[in-house]
């Protein structure tokens, strides 16, 4: 699938129209990251803790079995390590972009791809819970009219989903951007007019660029980007518990 809403640079164009871009690379330093990162917390681990590094370890794995149980009921315990990689990797997806690397969720191919999983996974359950005629015939009701836009309210739901995401971290992206831009654009204006060599020295200092494309890359890049990690995965537990009750 690809859908061609990403700003992101091809980096290499290989035979047969395959192109290797900056999303794709950048989620696979993501994902090496968390790897390496999970294997040395878990590496040789005790019975009883003896090290700060398995304590952590320990309080990562039960504040995500809590997540999950607590939204999904216990019998959904075996669903914690999906939801956890999920949460782990939309959340440094957008806070790569604090090293100045092109955030992978700013590109709709990847929230678009996450979505579909959930939305594969919703109607799943869907069938498992009611059969294949119970999922068909909750499409005609209350009224058999209300078929056609039954239909379009299942596909409504990956594509909420993944609009969601790409939409915020896409947008903090510009609009980061573009403060700076004109933070630099003032700043000449303001500090321009001194007379030789004040001049040429306080145009090539951004000291309006100080501080305020900080405060705004903490929002836009660190809680935004966690907050909608954390929305997609709670809409991805109770859409997936919704779907597997008994209608």
């Amino acid at each position: 699938m690809n859908i061609e809403v990403t700003g992101a640079k091809i980096l290499l164009e290989l035979p047969f129209g395959i192109t290797i871009t900056e999303t794709q690379v950048n989620m696979w330093l993501v994902m090496i990251g968390i790897a390496v990162f999970c294997a040395w917390l878990t590496h040789d681990l005790k019975v009883r803790p003896t090290s700060k590094r398995q304590i952590v370890a320990e309080y990562i794995v039960k504040t995500a079995e809590n997540f999950v149980t607590g939204n999904m009921g216990a019998k959904w315990k075996w669903f914690v390590p999906y939801i956890a990689a999920l949460f782990s990797l939309a959340m440094f997806s957008s806070l790569i972009s604090l090293l100045g690397m092109y955030p992978p969720t700013s590109d709709l191919n990847t929230t678009a791809g996450w979505a579909i999983m959930t939305f594969v996974m919703i109607t799943f359950y869907k069938i498992k819970t009611n059969g294949l005629g119970g999922y068909a015939k909750g499409l005609t009701e209350p009224i058999f009219v209300m078929t056609p836009m039954n239909i379009l309210g299942e596909f409504a739901t990956p594509l909420s989903m993944a609009f969601r995401m790409f939409g915020n971290v896409a947008s903090g992206t510009v609009v980061s951007a573009l403060v700076y831009a004109a933070l630099a654009t003032l700043n000449n204006a303001v500090f321009g007019w001194l007379p030789g060599i004040l001049g040429e020295a306080a145009e090539k200092l951004p000291i309006l660029q100080l501080g305020i494309p900080a405060v705004l890359s903490l929002y836009f890049d660190v809680f935004s980007g966690v907050l909608q990690a954390f929305i997609f995965c709670m809409l991805t537990m109770l859409y997936i518990a919704s779907a597997a009750e008994k209608e």
